[in-house]
């Protein structure tokens, strides 16, 4: 079953965002049995969603507890969390990497360029060695995508990073670092080079191997080490098939079919537009599973749609990714 939305997903305007939420929730409601069960707890129905401030919002726990789908489907992969060996990984079950691919392509096109305009070095030293990560899944796409001979990962090997990122800025070649903060951090310590060519992105998340920062500390020490104007960010999770992209200043801008809102910490049914809060996503591109996110991130949303994190809620567990706080 497709349902007939999925066809304009990606060429939204601001009044056919509204009507697909409608749809998607109506869609989900009827094929999602988990989803179904929560909202009849809620006392929700399709009839009584009017708009993006009242559809409900699951829980992102769920996906560690339940399988959420919507309609029935082999995957044809399943993306994990990373978190830390003490906590329950979520699960994605993903139908179409068809789908996931044009939602990060097209997120990546509208904020950046065509991605044979770059070279990327990834920085993922976790993620690499865990497997199932779709951040992974992303960057080897990008990378395909690109064809620059000198593309590639990196674990711990930071002098072939270092060389490598050398000879690139030698060439003059537009490159995308993208790294996780602890790696990026660790790399920045033991090798200072001025990158004039070079997009520094970093994904969020220590993990546990160093101690927290706040996002304008780390983004001080990267601009130190790498004599760098403004540090990137991707604001992206397991749960989600789309990503939101800062080019600096923690400020982050989603694509069209992506939207962030804030709940009342107290009251998770109330939910606003702009403000303060708990961080509610709605990923259009979430067809398969759920496009109502409840996180456990803290930010703030803006007029234009914008957003920052500025930290976690108490007694959530330790992710991968938006760890830092502001």
């Amino acid at each position: 079953m497709i349902p007939s939305f999925v066809n304009n997903l990606f060429e939204l305007s601001r009044t056919s965002f509204n009507e697909v939420v409608q749809q998607s929730f109506q869609f989900q409601y009827c094929n999602n049995s988990v989803y179904r069960s929560f909202c009849e707890a809620l006392h929700i129905a399709p009839p009584g969603v009017s708009g993006i401030e009242t559809v409900p919002f699951l829980p992102i726990s769920f996906f560690k507890t339940h399988r959420i789908k919507s309609t029935e489907f082999t995957p044809e992969t399943l993306f994990e969390s990373s978190g830390t060996s003490q906590t329950i990984q979520s699960k994605h079950y993903v139908k179409s990497l068809a789908l996931y691919e044009e939602a990060f392509t097209r997120g990546f096109l509208q904020q950046y360029d065509l991605p044979e305009n770059y070279c990327f070095l990834g920085l993922l030293p976790s993620y690499l060695e865990r497997g199932h990560s779709s951040l992974v899944y992303m960057v080897q796409k990008l990378i395909e995508k690109s064809n620059h001979p000198m593309n590639g990962f990196y674990l711990n090997n930071f002098q072939e990073l270092y060389n490598r990122l050398q000879l690139l800025e030698k060439e003059g070649q537009p490159t995308i670092l993208i790294g996780v903060t602890f790696g990026l951090l660790d790399f920045a310590e033991q090798y200072q080079l001025p990158l004039m060519n070079t997009i520094i992105m970093e994904t969020g998340g220590m993990k546990g191997r160093r101690e927290e920062m706040t996002r304008e500390q780390v983004h001080l020490q990267l601009k130190k080490s790498f004599s760098a104007e403004t540090i990137h960010s991707e604001y992206g999770m397991t749960e989600l098939l789309s990503q939101a992209y800062s080019k600096g200043n923690g400020i982050f801008h989603c694509p069209p079919w992506m939207k962030v809102l804030v709940r009342d910490e107290d009251d998770p049914l109330h939910i606003s537009t702009t403000g303060k809060g708990a961080i509610n996503i709605i990923d259009l591109a979430n067809v398969y599973s759920v496009s109502f996110i409840a996180t456990d991130d803290v930010g703030e949303v803006f007029e234009d749609g914008s957003f920052r994190i500025l930290g976690r809620m108490d007694n959530s567990d330790i992710r991968g990714c938006s760890l830092l706080a502001l």
